[in-house]
């Protein structure tokens, strides 16, 4: 049985139009959430980092879960992480939601991806998505659970 060449990045198909379009869209919206994060004040009257609730200051309601048990859900603090995050404040951001964190750096690395991939009409760095997609995805949502999960022990 004769083994198949892999095809060479210069040969392989450009990307459709619509995919490209969607990764640009996927830049500009995460380009728009971190103006958001730009824009909340992370800090209380004091001047101290808060830790979580800073969503509020988007016209959003507090946190259900908080409400309702006095727990925090697996997510409380990661607008905050984000906007500490992006107003360089690298130690209260892990503080507020370590995996906050560092699903903003990914999303941050995402931007010029995404545009990079539009314009070349090729995945930058990869022959899919499928399977890095999946597992960012089943990465992020194991450490946000698991976060949960001691927050919830201690």
């Amino acid at each position: 049985m004769e083994r198949a060449e892999p095809i060479p990045v210069a040969r392989r198909a450009r990307m459709a139009r619509w995919t490209r379009l969607l990764l640009a869209l996927m830049a500009a919206g995460l380009v728009t959430v971190f103006a958001l994060a730009a824009w909340i004040h992370p800090y209380d009257p004091a001047g101290q980092p808060q830790s979580m609730a800073t969503h509020m200051q988007l016209g959003l309601p507090p946190c259900s879960m908080i409400a309702l048990t006095g727990r925090p859900c697996p997510s409380c603090g990661m607008t905050t992480a984000f906007a500490l995050l992006v107003h360089g404040d690298v130690p209260n951001s892990l503080a507020a939601n370590w995996v906050g964190t560092l699903i903003a750096v990914f999303w941050m690395a995402l931007i010029p991806w995404g545009i990079l991939s539009a314009v070349r009409g090729r995945y930058w760095g990869l022959r899919t998505v499928e399977l890095p997609l999946t597992v960012a995805v089943g990465v992020f949502l194991t450490l946000m659970l698991a976060r949960w999960g001691w927050l919830l022990l201690t």
